[in-house]
């Protein structure tokens, strides 16, 4: 259990410090969360937990494969709030995008053997 709060807490001191350099420098709060951070301590962690290369490695290809159909959603978010279409509408309407890119991904990619 303190392993677990350990990264809990690890993971979302990353994700605050996010928002508040975006507060103040946009620019450098992009950066910092383009930076697949959250990313390499899962596997980080993952690694920790089970030391098994052939599970990391297919963590690693499948979040590859999933980090594909969200990049859309950074370029349909600054479209719609500048469009002034709001906020909840605007994440609403990307997430939903994004989870459709998701499974389509998902399609597309079982039929050239990559199973995700």
């Amino acid at each position: 259990m303190l392993a677990f709060a350990i990264k809990a807490i690890l993971s979302g001191v990353i994700i605050a410090l996010i928002a508040l350099v975006g507060k103040k420098a946009p620019a450098a709060g992009a950066l910092i969360a383009s930076l697949p951070l959250i990313s390499i301590l899962g596997m980080i962690w993952l690694w920790r937990d089970t030391a098994d290369p052939k599970l990391l490695a297919n963590h690693a290809e499948a979040t590859f494969w999933y980090v594909l159909p969200s990049l859309p959603m950074f370029l349909i978010i600054p479209w719609m709030l500048r469009t002034g279409i709001g906020f909840w509408l605007t994440l609403t309407a990307s997430g939903l995008v994004t989870i459709l890119l998701y499974l389509a991904t998902i399609g597309i990619a079982a039929r050239f053997g990559v199973r995700l």
